[in-house]
């Protein structure tokens, strides 16, 4: 038990936690505090940073009086363990109300499998409720360590008051037993996977089912056989990350939620799977979905349509990249007139620098052609599965052939992932279920989302993105920069988030029909989403006294995300400090959307930052726009910082300030 021995010491307990901590954030430091004393932790700061950025993602707290903060970290030099208890109870996000009982777990990257092991059997004694009861009546830190590391056994209730009186053993019955294979996994890997596992062992056993589960967490991924999988009457996904082989379960009953409801819930996960079951509904999974993260089924129907939305844009993104700047790259070698170039397939000339012009042209063109059906199509994957992508496809190159364009391509996907779910409710005689997924669900669908796209609701959509595309035609001064000002903030606001994705979706979406409106809407947004990573990493180099070691460290990196239009760079800092970074990314954004509008740049590229400057209409005055947007930020984010502390002295640290990090969601 030696590695217990190294993950936990009476050094690591603190049994009277509310000397020093009344938040979840104070919680954190006081007991990181404790592994920094035992060289276990690096550096404080960034650590703490590392185990907000986690709890941003989700909140850790578990009913039964439990907060498990935990994360993977570089400032970690070997797995350890913290535990805190806590008189008053500190509100770690469970439903349930605060926890008393408080572990603070803390993984190197790359950590061993062994150790984390002993990680995940942390997670299932915690859903003993006889250990978190000793864990509350235990007097020495000493014992606690003890009981966690299991050097300590723990105490049981008496057995002569815990045992039933004898009974006769019940009659054998023949009937098989229910089968169901589960999965769990959350973000980290490290507890609430376990935990989830041992909740739903602990309730088929009540229930009198046969359950076999599948963790997917950081301590390694060991496959369930193919037998176990095959003989399985129904399947429990309980998840946060998408299911890794997830084909392996198709056509079997199935529940889908987030890992945190299999916790909370578990009986009634298994009750609601059995019914499914009897009831003969089958799904036919395909790979991992863009919404096998999307929650537990009790989410709101904004928060399902926010996912449904992402997924096809995280789908369409990698298109309009290939295929616009392809398209860009083409007009700069061969000039504005090659579009008018005949097709390379029946006229190329090898030595001809317009006719390799042409040619980057016409592919990019191409790629940039599935920009609306892979957007429409992915749409309603992200609804309904596989079964979504043939009518969603077929909606979305209606949209194309009537000149709906981007809105088209949004309503296209959403009608057919509806039509889709509509259809997998009905009830089908067993004979016609093999070759509903194949046949069935793709005719019927496709027919209906067909009929409504060319007939029903596609003409008023193109009619409306007509009226948009000639409304950007004729933007110009004020309204402009209005426009610029307001993408802007959009682009800087989640830093890469839903409605940094929808600016950019809406830039993407004029460049179908470019006219010199949406040309400079596309430049707008692609400068102002170059500022926020740019403005960290120029404060960090400017006042670096502000910034702990590990901010400055992510500025030098965040120079090139920002250079190359990953708005994402800035989340760091964000996530550490959002009441500071991101109002001033926002006032920096859209100093920057404003002036490039009113500076009248345009750009013909989706991507690509910095590295497509000469493919920009006025691209010295784009280049001022960014640069004042950067100074803006950089200006603001500075003050803030300023006002709030007192610069460390050279060569130290800045304090912590991830306190504020629960006041504000990360823009993760």
């Amino acid at each position: 038990m030696s590695e217990n021995h190294a993950m936990i010491t009476a050094e690591l307990v603190d049994l009277d936690l509310d000397r020093s901590a009344d938040t979840k954030e104070a919680a954190a430091r006081a007991l990181a505090e404790r592994m920094v004393a035992l060289g276990r932790v690096t550096d404080l700061d960034g650590f703490l940073a590392d185990v907000a950025a986690r709890e941003a993602q989700m909140p850790t707290g578990l009913d039964g009086g439990i907060g498990i903060p935990h994360c993977r970290s570089a400032h970690v030099t070997e797995p350890t363990l913290a535990f805190g208890r806590s008189a008053r109870g500190i509100d770690f996000g469970a439903p349930d109300g605060p926890a008393d009982l408080v572990f603070l777990i803390a993984a190197p990257t790359g950590a061993d499998d062994a150790h984390l092991t002993i990680l995940s059997s942390l997670a299932r004694q915690l859903m003993d409720a006889d250990f978190t009861a000793a864990l509350r009546a235990v007097t020495s830190a000493a014992d606690a360590a003890g009981l966690v590391s299991g050097d300590l056994a723990v105490p049981t209730p008496d057995q002569s008051e815990a045992e039933p009186p004898e009974e006769e053993p019940p009659a054998q019955d023949s009937t098989p037993r229910f089968r169901i294979v589960a999965v769990t996994s959350c973000p980290t890997g490290i507890a609430h996977t376990y935990m989830a596992a041992e909740a739903l062992e602990s309730a088929a056993r009540e229930a009198g089912v046969e359950l076999t589960v599948e963790t997917q967490g950081s301590a390694g991924f060991t496959r369930l056989d193919a037998e176990t999988v095959e003989r399985a009457d129904a399947v429990i996904f309980a998840h946060d990350v998408p299911v890794r082989d997830k084909p392996r379960f198709a056509g079997k009953p199935t529940v889908d939620v987030g890992v945190k409801a299999a916790i909370n819930r578990p009986a009634e996960l298994i009750a609601e799977v059995r019914e499914k079951a009897a009831r003969g509904d089958r799904t036919a999974p395909s790979g991992p979905s863009p919404v096998d993260n999307a929650g537990d089924s009790g989410d709101s129907y904004a928060t399902k349509l926010r996912v449904w939305l992402m997924s096809g844009v995280s789908y369409m993104v990698p298109f309009v990249a290939a295929g616009g700047l392809l398209i860009a790259l083409g007009f700069a070698i061969g000039g504005w007139k090659i579009d008018k170039a005949p097709s390379v397939a029946e006229h190329f000339v090898w030595t001809d620098h317009t006719s390799w012009a042409a040619l980057l042209f016409q592919t990019g063109g191409l790629a940039f052609a599935f920009l609306v059906p892979v957007l429409a199509g992915y749409i309603a994957y992200g609804m309904a599965d596989r079964p979504g992508l043939v009518p969603g496809f077929v909606g979305g190159s209606v949209a194309v052939t009537i000149e709906a364009g981007f809105l088209g391509g949004l309503a296209a996907g959403l009608l057919a992932g509806a039509v889709v779910m509509g259809i997998q409710r009905l009830h089908v005689p067993a004979v016609l279920r093999g070759i509903m997924p194949v046949v069935v669900i793709p005719l019927i669908s496709a027919a209906v989302v067909g009929f409504l796209m060319f007939l029903v609701v596609g003409k008023p959509i193109a009619s409306l993105q007509s009226a948009l595309t000639d409304w950007l035609e004729g933007l110009s001064g004020a309204n402009a920069v209005i426009l610029g000002v307001i993408l802007g903030l959009m682009m800087c606001f989640d830093l890469g988030g839903p409605l940094n994705k929808v600016a950019y979706a809406f830039a993407v979406g004029g460049l179908t029909h470019p006219t010199d409106g949406s040309l400079k809407v596309m430049a707008a947004v692609m400068a102002a989403g170059m500022v926020p990573p740019l403005a960290m990493a120029l404060a960090t180099t400017v006042r670096g006294r502000l910034f702990t070691r590990t901010e400055r460290e992510n500025g030098k990196a965040a120079w090139f995300l920002g250079a190359s239009f990953i708005t994402e760079g800035a989340i760091p800092f964000a996530a550490a400090d959002p009441l500071r970074v991101i109002p001033a990314s926002m006032a920096g954004g859209a100093v920057t959307g404003a002036l490039s509008m009113a500076f009248d740049c345009t750009l013909r590229a989706p991507h690509g930052g910095a590295f497509v400057v000469p493919l920009i209409g006025r691209p010295l005055l784009y280049l001022l726009a960014i640069a004042a947007g950067v100074c803006v930020s950089t200006a603001v984010v500075v003050l803030l910082k300023s006002a709030r502390k007192t610069p460390a002295a050279p060569g130290q640290d800045a304090p912590d300030t991830t306190a504020d990090a629960s006041r504000v969601p990360a823009a993760a």
